[in-house]
């Protein structure tokens, strides 16, 4: 009798142990069953936002419509560069800045025989080839006026308002940089260059941020000839090396004559027979090289890509625009069948016009917009709508949009 009592509760306890186990396979079902349909979602939702993206980089638009117009004055003789999304009017006579919808922000006077300018983001620096004065200003208000005591022969500024200027000293040639925020005629660093050690700076350029600076310098010595790309860091790490010189890089018969800064960890050169790209924003250091055996017409850039223009050999079209990406690779081969004004490079679109033709393709070389302006147009200014556009003419600023 105990063995059939034993015997049944025994039983029964592998009953309730099937009863509770069963019941944990289903809700483990279950929360799978909910897992794999969220996971599905997600990947549904992935799919279709992926698939609007890459129908709406790739959307062909096929007219150019003006949306607004309004009139303004430009002398003749003046140029107009794009100032972020403000427009830079400068002339011998002053500069000023307008917004997009043509009105006047600030305006400044002065006499100058050769203006230079240079823009770094929002921020631009006007001066006077052999002058002594550099005005420093952004899309909406003046910053500061940078006053040498030596003649200028090149500026370049920083997104921050730092100013490098290359100042002719006779025998020695001083690269100085001052605080472009105010008005001043101190400056807080003194670079000496000679052409019997260091060479000539052919070409400066300063990051964004203002902490990097990289020269160019030519140097010839008994008919052998050097060129040297250095950079200097004026941030800590800077502080401990002699002179804030941080790393250079030598190349032997070649010139190097241009150097310029993408963003606060990237830069490139460009020589007559190569392209080096260098990354660090502490030492840069060279990532990449690429040789030319071409002649270069042109160089375009943003802080992403870089372009250089040469003559088509192929005979397909008059131009060729090749793409690099900040890591050195070239990316794509673009015909140009078009005498152009400006090649603008917008995050990842590129923008080929005239006074009177444009074409407007995304990085990969797709076109999105090609066609004629209304009226000639001698500035075009990308916006924050990748559809809508800034266009300057001889007597307006109008805005553009693509249908």
């Amino acid at each position: 009798m105990s063995n059939i009592r034993d015997y049944l509760k025994e039983r029964e306890k592998r009953q309730q142990t099937e009863k509770t186990t069963g019941y944990r396979e289903k809700i483990r079902g279950h929360k799978l069953a909910i897992f794999y349909r969220a996971a599905l979602g997600v990947i549904l939702v992935a799919a279709v936002l992926f698939f609007f993206i890459f129908q709406w980089k790739n959307k062909v638009f096929t007219e150019s419509v003006i949306t607004g117009s309004t009139p303004v004055t430009i002398v003749q003789g003046a140029s107009v560069r794009a100032l972020g999304t403000r427009v830079l009017l400068y002339s011998k006579d002053g500069v000023s800045s307008l917004d997009e919808k043509g009105n006047v922000l600030w305006n400044q006077t002065f006499e100058m025989q050769n203006p230079m300018t240079t823009i770094c983001g929002n921020v631009a620096a006007i001066g006077d080839y052999n002058g002594r004065t550099i005005y420093v200003v952004s899309g909406d208000k003046q910053l500061g006026t940078v006053n040498t005591n030596l003649p200028i022969r090149k500026i370049c500024v920083s997104e921050n308002g730092v100013v490098a200027a290359v100042l002719d000293d006779s025998d020695v040639t001083r690269i100085l940089l001052y605080n472009g925020n105010e008005n001043t005629d101190t400056s807080i660093v003194d670079i000496k260059a000679t052409m019997d050690k260091s060479g000539y700076p052919l070409s400066i350029s300063l990051s964004p941020n203002g902490k990097l600076l990289a020269i160019s310098y030519l140097h010839v010595d008994s008919g052998e000839m050097k060129s040297t790309v250095a950079f200097f860091n004026f941030g800590e790490v800077g502080k401990n090396e002699s002179d804030n010189y941080v790393s250079g890089f030598d190349y032997v018969d070649t010139v190097v004559p241009y150097v310029q800064f993408m963003s606060n960890s990237n830069a490139f050169a460009v020589s007559d027979d190569r392209i080096v790209f260098f990354s660090g924003s502490e030492k840069p250091n060279t990532t990449a090289v690429a040789l030319l055996d071409e002649e270069v017409q042109g160089i375009y850039y943003n802080e992403s890509y870089v372009g250089l223009v040469y003559r088509d050999q192929s005979g397909e079209a008059a131009y060729r625009l090749d793409v690099y990406n900040t890591g050195g690779d070239k990316i794509h081969s673009l015909l140009i069948d078009m005498d152009y004004s400006d090649i603008v490079f917008s995050k990842d679109q590129i923008i080929i016009y005239n006074d009177m033709d444009c074409r407007i393709c995304n990085i990969s070389g797709v076109d999105r917009f090609t066609g004629t302006f209304e009226k000639p147009v001698s500035l075009l200014i990308p916006t924050s709508s990748a559809y809508k556009y800034t266009a300057v003419t001889s007597g307006s600023v109008d805005t553009m949009e693509l249908k």
